[in-house]
């Protein structure tokens, strides 16, 4: 079921909501990580931010059954 154009459904508002998650978990890993002392990833904020992104999504679906 896809949702019509300019509108969404329940299902895209809780797939939205999980993308929302996962950003807002990877942000905070890279926080958390730049709080260990030594550790600056300067320049290269933004690609940790993705990678940890990507390390929460790939966890959850590890984690978690599903159908």
């Amino acid at each position: 079921m896809e949702s019509k154009k300019f509108s969404i459904d329940k299902v895209g508002l809780k797939k939205v909501g999980k993308g929302l998650l996962i950003a807002v978990a990877g942000a905070a890993l890279t926080y958390l990580e730049g709080a260990i002392p030594g550790v600056n990833f300067g320049s290269w904020t933004t690609i940790a931010y993705a990678i940890n992104s990507a390390i929460i999504n790939f966890g959850r679906k590890f984690l978690i059954s599903y159908e």
